[in-house]
């Protein structure tokens, strides 16, 4: 149950599959979408090769969403999720689970918070009916609240408080987002966690855990129509809950100035930094902004095969690793990010140098035709073995449906990223690559403080 920030890199990689039609007769391996009548959307994505079945339920709430000064208490929900509900006793639900050799767990990121259990087709109905249950059943006591709570700060403190890396990516989170509640971590600043308490969180539960404001989804060995039935045998009996107003967040201004934050640290070995950028995500680009700005992550620092790997890695010998990404499934503005450690002799200012140029030459000379075919090629490749996986076919769905999206614009994605062009790619990478406008973050050791 900690923050799922790992596949987010990618987290729009999908298939070019077909979406059902409103009738739902027969299953020849066609991603189904429906409503239920409660305002629950469901995606079914069938996949007959192994008797196992993905069931995801995704709330359209995260850590952005919080009130003022309740930071934290999205994640703080999740665990509350795993309390006691007036039809089942705490515990039960994992035991029930652990019993048929199953797996569960959750998460919470900024927009969304997402609950799965993978298990055989047969248990599927039992999967929904407690799941069902604990939307709107939980027994929050002031005892339960106490106890969570606890549980929660002991989690700052041993993942975050205890981690220079991860104190480090706080204060660059809060470095560069100037409004943006992205600015405010996942799992809350310490003293306001210390704060939540019982009223905070049958109010947060009350609004957001709704069936209206869920999406279900569920992969694997399964059946439209059988699923259909099952939900709306389990979750249909969930009572609709208010229409909530639309996700409209503080605005990040204009940013201008080049900002940077400096951690020293007595357990630092390797010295590192990374750089972001703010800008605009799959949910709020222009057309086509967000696909060249995905290509151009591939290609600047994707892997073995980018920029930075062949120069710093392989053919200058400076560093130890070396990347870039564009975290591109966010409900608002997002960041692009390029990061860096020296290897042997080499120091960070001359990987940072380094990165720095890569960067230079592609906003000046643009991209090659044959590096865009090969990124292409990695992605579209990378569509094929996403489909392989079915935990992370539900997680594409999820993360895009969670975010404003919709099964066309998954269908819709991998031609979207053929059509992008070597120009495209120049002109975002000068548009919003730009050294005055963006937030580095160096994490040192102690000796290297005042360098």
């Amino acid at each position: 149950m900690t923050p799922h920030t790992e596949w987010l890199r990618r987290a729009l990689l999908a298939t070019a599959l077909t979406v059902a039609g409103p009738a739902l007769a027969a299953d020849d391996g066609k991603v189904a979408n429906f409503l239920l009548d409660n305002g629950m959307e469901v995606v079914v994505i069938p996949d007959h090769r192994a008797p196992i079945v993905t069931h995801m339920v995704w709330y359209k709430i995260g850590s952005a969403d919080e009130p003022p000064g309740k930071s934290g208490i999205a994640h703080f929900f999740e665990h509350l999720m795993f309390k006691a509900t007036t039809n089942h006793a705490a515990g039960e639900f994992d035991r029930a689970i652990s019993d048929i050799g199953g797996s569960n767990n959750a998460f919470t990121s900024y927009d969304y918070t997402a609950f799965h259990e993978t298990v055989t087709p047969s248990a599927l109905e039992q999967m929904m009916s407690f799941e069902a249950d604990r939307m709107r059943n939980l027994i929050l006591t002031d005892e339960v609240i106490k106890t969570e709570r606890d549980v929660i700060l002991e989690e700052r403190r041993s993942r975050i408080d205890s981690n220079p890396e991860a104190v480090l990516d706080e204060e660059v989170d809060a470095t560069l987002w100037q409004n943006q509640p992205y600015r405010i971590p996942v799992i809350g600043w310490m003293q306001e966690m210390e704060q939540l308490n019982r009223t905070d969180a049958v109010a947060f539960y009350d609004k957001y855990y709704r069936p209206n404001n869920a999406v279900l989804i569920v992969a694997g060995d399964v059946e439209p129509d059988a699923v259909k039935a099952l939900a709306e045998k389990t979750y249909g009996k969930v009572s609709r809950g208010p229409d909530l107003p639309p996700r409209i967040r503080p605005v990040e201004p204009e940013q201008n100035t080049r900002r940077t934050v400096t951690l020293t640290d007595a357990r630092v070995s390797v010295p590192s930094f990374s750089t972001q950028w703010v800008v605009p995500s799959y949910h709020t680009a222009k057309p086509g902004e967000a696909e060249a700005l995905d290509l151009l992550g591939e290609i600047l620092g994707g892997g073995s095969r980018s920029r930075l790997y062949q120069q710093l890695v392989v053919k200058q010998g400076i560093a130890s690793g070396t990347g870039a990404f564009f975290q591109g499934t966010m409900l608002d503005a997002t960041n692009f990010t390029v990061y860096g450690a020296p290897r042997g002799d080499a120091k960070l200012s001359d990987v940072e140098a380094a990165v720095d140029a890569e960067i230079a030459r592609i906003i000046k000379d643009g991209v090659t035709a044959d590096e865009l075919e090969k990124a292409k090629a990695r992605y579209i490749r990378a569509l094929i073995f996403a489909r392989d996986k079915q935990d992370e076919m539900a997680n594409l769905y999820g993360a895009e449906l969670a975010t404003g999206g919709n099964v066309k614009d998954i269908e819709e994605w991998p031609d979207r990223i053929r059509k992008v062009t070597a120009d495209e790619i120049k002109a975002v990478a000068a548009r919003y690559l730009l050294l005055d406008r963006s937030t580095t973050g160096y994490l040192l050791p102690q000796q290297q403080a005042g360098n």
